[in-house]
């Protein structure tokens, strides 16, 4: 049976959860990317962007807030009203797409980004999906751009793998979480010179 995605945001109630305590992370290296963007636009793109709030929470203080113009893509229609919601009191240009986040169609104008956000999907998806959607990574990611992501640590740890599939498209890795955390939260950094997005593509299929 599907995951209830809007049911699962209920989690965030509990500031010590695991997915709080995950998303705290995740909004780390959110700042630690924006703080590093060059002067100027700052292209943002999430995928399976749920309520967003690793990125909006981030923007609502953040001095380069202005800078942003942002592309968030979310299939449930509750979670994309709420990101709507969260993100009109900003003064960052965030767009918030209803759309299965897996079609690479869906991004057109909207990559090369300065900063991607892969969250809350390798821990749903099968690692041969995982695996296509990094090597096409470069394709989402501006050179010197980075890459924020996240998969659990559990066993069977696939984290070392992931490793070495960012490595394989071009990516340096700046931070990734230990292996005896009980969440995963990684940033990695394109130093290749990124690809043009090809269009008419499916990245990877949920499977709960």
């Amino acid at each position: 049976m599907a995951r209830d995605w809007v049911d699962w945001h209920t989690g965030y109630a509990d500031p010590e959860s695991t997915i709080s305590r995950r998303l705290r992370a995740v909004q780390e290296q959110i700042r630690l990317a924006l703080d590093a963007a060059p002067p100027g636009r700052i292209g943002v793109v999430s995928m399976c962007a749920g309520e967003g709030r690793d990125l909006l929470e981030v923007l609502a203080e953040h001095p380069r807030a202005a800078d942003v113009d942002a592309r968030l893509v979310e299939l449930d229609p509750v979670l994309a009203d709420r990101a709507r919601a969260a993100a009109s009191a900003l003064p960052s240009r965030v767009e918030v797409i209803q759309s299965d986040a897996a079609l690479t169609d869906t991004y057109t104008g909207a990559v090369p980004a300065q900063l991607v956000l892969f969250c809350g999907i390798f821990g749903n998806i099968s690692d041969a999906d995982i695996a296509t959607t990094l090597a096409a990574s470069p394709e989402f990611t501006a050179p010197g751009g980075v890459v924020v992501w996240t998969r659990h640590r559990r066993e069977p740890d696939l984290v070392p793998q992931i490793l070495d599939w960012f490595a394989a498209a071009g990516f340096e890795p700046l931070s990734v979480s230990p292996p005896d955390a009980d969440y995963g939260v990684g940033a990695h950094r394109n130093t290749g010179p990124g690809r043009p997005l090809a269009l008419g593509r499916r990245l990877f299929t949920f499977q709960r």
